[in-house]
C-alpha cells in the first residue's frame, strides 16, 4: 500500500470528517498539521497539492486530492469517498453499493452536503470558534441560523424515527460527515437543537461516541 498523508488542521471541521474516515477504516495515514494562523497552507508543500492553498490536501502515491473551505460543499467529501471506494474490505464499511438503500444512500449525502452543513456550519462559526478565537459572537445571526437548523433536524427526526442511521441501519458516510458540525454543537448552548428531539438526540450520541471520531477529538483536543 502506497503511504498515505492527510495535511490538515485540527480544529478545521473538513480535516476532521477526512481524518474520522481514515480512522473509521483502520488505516495508516501520516497527518501533517498546517498552521493556519501563519499561512502555511499558502507554502510548501501544500501549495504544490492544493493551488487554492486550502486545507485538507491528501497524498496517497501519485494521488493527490485537496480541500476546500465551502458553506456548502467541501472536497473533504472527495477524500472521504474515494478512501471508502478504495478500501471497501478494511475497518467499517461507511457505503451502500446497491438497491434500493443506495439510493437512499445518495440522496442522504447530497441532504447532509446541502442543507444541514449550510445552515449547521455558520452557526458553529458562531457558538464554537467564535468564543475559541475571542471573537464577539452576533446573537441575531445565531437566533436566524437557529431556525434554520431548526427546520432540518425537523426532517431528521422523522428519518430517525424510522431507521437508526440516516442512509439505514448501518453508519455510513452520510453520518460520518455529520459529525464535525454535530459534535461541535454538542459543546455549545446549541445542543439544546440536537436535545429537543429524542431520535436526533439518541443519534447524536451513537455516533459521536464512536471510537475513531474520540481518535480525532484528541487531535482537536490538543490545540
Amino acid at each position: 500500500m502506497a503511504a498515505m498523508k492527510l495535511y490538515g488542521h485540527a480544529l478545521s471541521t473538513c480535516t476532521q470528517r477526512a481524518l474520522a474516515c481514515f480512522y473509521e477504516k483502520e488505516l495508516d495515514v501520516e497527518f501533517a498539521p498546517v498552521d493556519l494562523s501563519t499561512g502555511e497552507q499558502k507554502k510548501e508543500p501544500v501549495i504544490s497539492i492544493n493551488p487554492f492553498g486550502k486545507v485538507p490536501c491528501f497524498e496517497h502515491g501519485d494521488i493527490k486530492m485537496f480541500g476546500k473551505i465551502s458553506v456548502l460543499l467541501a472536497e473533504s467529501r472527495a477524500i472521504t469517498g474515494y478512501i471508502a471506494k478504495e478500501y471497501p474490505d478494511k475497518g467499517a464499511q461507511l457505503v451502500y453499493t446497491s438497491g434500493k438503500d443506495l439510493q437512499t444512500y445518495l440522496i442522504w449525502l447530497e441532504i447532509e452536503a446541502h442543507h444541514f452543513v449550510s445552515c449547521s456550519q455558520p452557526l458553529v462559526w458562531e457558538l464554537f470558534y467564535k468564543p475559541l478565537l475571542g471573537l464577539p459572537q452576533d446573537p441575531a445571526a445565531i437566533e436566524e441560523l437557529e431556525a434554520k437548523v431548526d427546520k432540518v433536524l425537523d426532517v431528521y427526526e422523522k428519518r430517525l424515527a424510522e431507521s437508526k442511521y440516516l442512509a439505514g441501519d448501518s453508519f455510513t458516510l452520510v453520518d460520518l460527515h455529520h459529525l464535525p458540525n454535530i459534535s461541535a454543537l454538542m459543546r455549545t448552548p446549541g445542543k439544546k437543537l440536537l436535545d429537543a428531539r429524542p431520535h436526533v438526540s439518541k443519534w447524536a450520541a451513537d455516533i459521536t461516541s464512536r471510537p475513531a471520531w474520540a481518535k480525532v477529538l484528541a487531535l482537536q483536543d490538543k490545540k
